[in-house]
């Protein structure tokens, strides 16, 4: 990380990001009925898939790094998602 700013370290970045998601799922929450329902069992289904896919990927062999990588792609997921049903 010598030489980059520490705020360009993916797992910053992913902090960041994973903010936005924050913020769209609490408003689809906040709006209440069926929609937040869904949203709330998605939420407890990607957190639980995200989990089992890193500790596979971890147990393989792969990298910290992959894991993170993985991460922010599912979270660049759900924003588009969640923004386009805003």
């Amino acid at each position: 990380m010598i030489g980059r700013a520490w705020w360009f370290c993916p797992t910053v970045l992913l902090a960041f990001e994973a903010q936005k998601v924050v913020e769209l799922r609490l408003v689809r929450l906040a709006w209440g009925g069926q929609d937040a329902r869904d949203e709330m069992v998605s939420m407890v289904t990607e957190k639980i898939a995200a989990a089992i896919e890193a500790a596979g990927t971890l147990m393989g062999g792969g990298s910290f790094d992959t894991v993170v990588s993985r991460y922010r792609e599912h979270v660049a997921a759900n924003t588009k998602r969640l923004a386009t049903m805003a």
